[in-house]
């Protein structure tokens, strides 16, 4: 039997993954060298594309970081909502997709911007939008995903005490040095604790 033939990639679609792997390298260099040592030239190298090539998508290292940023806030929207869209879930599992989504190669990223962004007021005020939306439309799949309890009085705001909660109880396995085992077992007393506030 004939293999069908091979269909080439537009010059559209060439682009569209040259920029998602500019903005996927700099997220991994963000985790790996940390805020100050991601460079133009390390995320080019990381991403396989030469300078050149890289600065007729961003010019400079703020383009970068800017795309990045609102990269992965649709990063970690995907994820949560992955969860969220499989079909009806209880409070628990809603705050387990949350607690997923605070772990790993996406929080760390994020984390890093946090940081730098003390000090940097075009990047904190990119990151204060985009953590708006993001919060935004966590709470409109959450209405969806957890029906009657996210449409009473007073869920929005409870939610965003749940973020806080579940962000700062993610920053002790960093800033305490804190065992999995001990976290993992501060998360399940957090988690009813918010069940509680939530339902």
């Amino acid at each position: 039997m004939a293999k069908a033939p091979r269909r080439h990639r537009t010059q559209a679609e060439r682009r569209a993954e040259t920029r998602t792997a500019l903005l996927d390298a700099t997220i991994e260099c963000l985790v790996s060298h940390g805020y100050a040592g991601t460079t133009t030239v390390r995320i080019a190298e990381l991403a396989n594309v030469s300078r050149g090539a890289q600065t007729l998508y961003f010019r400079t290292r703020a383009e970068l970081v800017g795309a990045a940023v609102a990269h992965l806030a649709d990063q970690r929207v995907a994820a949560v909502r992955e969860v969220f869209t499989q079909g009806p879930v209880s409070v628990a599992e809603a705050l387990d997709a949350l607690w997923a989504e605070h772990q790993g190669v996406m929080f760390h990223a994020a984390l890093e911007l946090w940081v730098a962004s003390r000090t940097d007021h075009e990047l904190r005020d990119d990151l204060h939008r985009l953590e708006r939306k993001v919060g935004a439309t966590i709470a409109r799949v959450a209405v969806d995903a957890l029906g009657d309890i996210a449409r009473r009085p007073g869920f929005a705001e409870d939610l965003v005490f749940a973020l806080a909660t579940i962000r700062g109880l993610a920053l002790l396995r960093i800033s305490n040095g804190g065992s999995e085992r001990t976290v993992d077992h501060l998360w399940e007393e957090t988690r009813a604790r918010l069940v509680r506030v939530l339902s």
